[in-house]
């Protein structure tokens, strides 16, 4: 019995072909899209938190992308489990932990480059669940990143605390996980996948909402809150649930989780640049540095295979 597409078959499977370590121009441009939706995005949460109990307004953005949608997508051909997994790791774990995060414990250009531990964990994961083996440059760009996050850790203060930097490394783990949940169901209508998970997502997150932010703040949020703050939250279904998780989790279907993820190194570029510029958060020397570090970790995954298959071709093994 093998996996193939997603469903159990009783035939014998020749080995499957690798997934391609390159991306196509195409497939380049769309990354590059969903890194600048998702790089300016965080000054969009923190217009959202502030009107909204954050994990309410994570809720709003799985009911947004659900609804009217779901009415006009047909299921995915995936098992219900893999669709209640991503929902719950994407919606309450990765969004649920950012929001709160982001609601007075991190500042929203930090986040975004916090978050960016992200690859790290998929590829962690990868290793153990799909037995992918782990590179030594890739254990050379975690220890960069990690000293990254340790300059950030170092250098705490009242917008950003110990307590919210575990909250994004946690939401990036829940992150990492909901990729490998994808990768399983690689021949789904990606679009559709991410509508249907939403289902899941919405559940839990309204459950922590009522006990811990409790109906009263709730009502609040929801009779009191700007035009912005519901712009935001409809921007977050459009933006990257709708547009952003289905490219990605397309293109994590075609290709090799160690070649799409460090992508994900321009989202705090355009993160801190968006914080930076329209929430007037300060770029001290430390964040560079730091911003420095889990870039050059990041870039170090992504760019090293690609120098290694350039040094084999031009230095063939001899005979």
């Amino acid at each position: 019995m093998v996996l193939a597409g997603g469903k159990f078959t009783g035939e014998a499977s020749p080995v499957q072909p690798a997934l391609p370590t390159s991306l196509s121009l195409r497939d380049a441009l769309l990354t590059l899209a969903v890194m600048v939706v998702w790089g300016t995005n965080f000054v969009v949460i923190h217009i959202g938190v502030e009107h909204f109990p954050p994990l309410l307004f994570a809720a709003l953005r799985f009911t947004f992308a659900l609804l009217p949608a779901v009415f006009f997508l047909k299921r995915p051909d995936a098992p219900w489990s893999k669709l209640a997994a991503y929902g719950v790791l994407i919606g309450a774990g990765q969004f649920g932990l950012l929001f709160f995060a982001i609601k007075g414990f991190i500042a929203p250009g930090l986040a975004s480059l916090v978050v960016q531990s992200q690859p790290f964990f998929t590829i962690l994961l990868a290793a153990a669940v799909t037995r992918e083996r782990v590179q030594p440059f890739q254990i050379a760009g975690l220890l960069l990143a990690a000293i990254g996050i340790g300059v950030i850790l170092w250098h705490t203060d009242g917008s950003t605390t110990p307590l919210g930097i575990v909250l994004v490394l946690g939401a990036a783990l829940c992150w990492a996980a909901g990729n490998i949940v994808a990768r399983s169901t690689p021949k789904v209508d990606m679009l559709a996948y991410v509508v249907w998970t939403s289902l899941f997502a919405i559940p839990p997150l309204l459950a922590l909402s009522w006990t811990i932010e409790g109906w009263p703040a709730m009502r609040d949020g929801l009779v009191h809150a700007p035009a912005a703050a519901w712009a935001a939250a409809i921007w977050q279904a459009v933006g990257n649930v709708m547009f952003g998780y289905a490219v990605w989790g397309w293109l994590l279907s075609r290709y090799a989780a160690a070649t799409v993820a460090p992508t994900s190194l321009l989202v705090p570029v355009f993160g801190m640049g968006a914080a930076a510029i329209w929430l007037g958060e300060p770029l001290p020397g430390w964040k560079f540095l730091a911003a420095g570090l889990v870039l050059s970790g990041l870039c170090v995954n992504s760019l090293w295979p690609r120098f290694a298959a350039i040094r084999a071709a031009r230095h063939p093994p001899s005979s």
